[in-house]
């Protein structure tokens, strides 16, 4: 088939039928090498009144969690919150077989929380954005 003879769309926000298909498109070509094991983790604390103060999203794949995002609300933050957040979600991937896990932060979040946690920077992307960097960070869970 000729590139000149197909029609590319270009979108802002996902399309989620789209985005499944390519999904599912690539979990059967990962199929052939390492069966997909991917499990989403989403950990909530709430008050007694039932506000979210805080969260961590991320998913379980390959022996390894990735954290996509860990929010604190601001009138928590420094109480630990975030700390237990990231010890849920590390002895939830714990359980489900991980050996290890990663996520990013910019030099303008949380780099020094991530180590206080035992991260360690693997990569860093500098001018991202601009004046900042991306730091790329693992550790070992067991």
């Amino acid at each position: 088939m000729s590139h000149n003879s197909l029609k590319f769309f270009t979108h802002d926000r996902a399309n989620s039928e789209e985005e499944k298909f390519i999904l599912d498109g690539l979990i059967r070509y990962n199929d052939q090498f390492q069966k997909e094991d991917w499990r989403e983790l989403t950990i909530v604390a709430k008050n007694d009144e039932g506000a979210i103060l805080g969260g961590i999203n991320g998913y379980t794949l390959w022996g390894w969690l990735f954290i996509k995002i860990l929010w604190v609300d601001e009138s928590t933050r420094k109480t630990g919150l975030g700390k237990s957040l990231i010890t849920q979600a590390e002895q939830e991937a714990i359980t489900r077989g991980c050996h290890s896990a990663y996520l990013d932060t910019f030099s303008f979040q949380a780099q020094d929380f991530y180590e206080k946690s035992g991260y360690v920077v693997v990569e860093t992307l500098d001018r991202f954005p601009d004046t900042h960097q991306r730091f790329f960070m693992s550790k070992k869970l067991r």
